[in-house]
């Protein structure tokens, strides 16, 4: 087994993208940031139209490992946790959480980043960054485009933990299913979605994200192509 802190696999179509801290909840060393942002635009890359982002050993990820961020490592992972963040919301790919046991804090952001979540039904997310004194920036930006304020505030305020039922029922999981089910039925998703024509899936991710000038037509915005009116790139690369 390699100690990468990440490991990805390319399949027919789609890929994925996987924490490797098993031992560690895959909670996040000062390098994985890095390692994801490498990892996504390999996969990308290699022509992955569907990407399932999910943690070895069965769980999802645990947040960052405080112990490892001491004296000034978190400087040059900062600025690659960002970057893997706006890699997210430009990736053309649909990218599938597998969200098994926990998502904590920065775990969390990860999940959210994703477009579709398939929870455990014993699956755990926590945004908990205000009972720490933390700002939870890359949560809130997620919250922000993926949650109204309502939900998000019971998320970014409370501190609490959230269920994959309670993420069901608020409409920040695609699915809810058994422990055991939840990677299997996350790459059976991303083979079958891969399957469908090229460029459909890139397409429609696009006219989602696409903003609605002030006094524009919802129906113009949606109808644009890719690479027109602002949509993601077709590919991410590390700068």
């Amino acid at each position: 087994m390699t100690d990468a802190p990440v490991l990805t696999a390319l399949h027919e179509g789609w890929g994925e993208l996987a924490l490797n801290r098993p031992d560690r909840r895959n909670a996040l060393a000062p390098g994985s940031a890095a390692a994801l942002r490498d990892g996504l635009a390999g996969l990308l890359e290699g022509g992955a139209r569907v990407i399932v982002l999910h943690g070895e050993g069965g769980t999802f990820c645990s947040g960052l490992d405080i112990d490892l961020f001491q004296g000034g490592a978190g400087g040059a992972w900062a600025a690659d946790w960002t970057g893997f963040h706006r890699d997210l919301l430009a990736c053309p790919a649909v990218v599938i959480c597998a969200l098994e046991r926990y998502a904590i804090n920065a775990g969390a952001a990860l999940a959210l980043g994703s477009d579709l979540v398939v929870a455990g039904e014993g699956s755990v997310l926590t945004v908990g960054e205000a009972a720490i004194g933390m700002h939870a920036p890359m949560n809130l930006a997620w919250l922000r485009l993926r949650a109204p304020e309502s939900v998000a505030a019971q998320l970014a305020l409370g501190a609490g933990r959230m269920s994959g039922a309670d993420l069901h029922r608020l409409g920040l999981a695609w699915a809810l299913v058994p422990d055991a089910g939840v990677l299997e039925h996350a790459r059976t998703s991303a083979a079958r979605m891969a399957g469908w024509p090229p460029g459909t899936l890139a397409g429609i991710k696009a006219a989602l994200r696409r903003p609605v000038p002030e006094g524009g037509d919802v129906f113009d915005a949606v109808q644009a192509r890719p690479g027109q009116g602002g949509a993601p790139p077709s590919r991410v690369t590390r700068p």
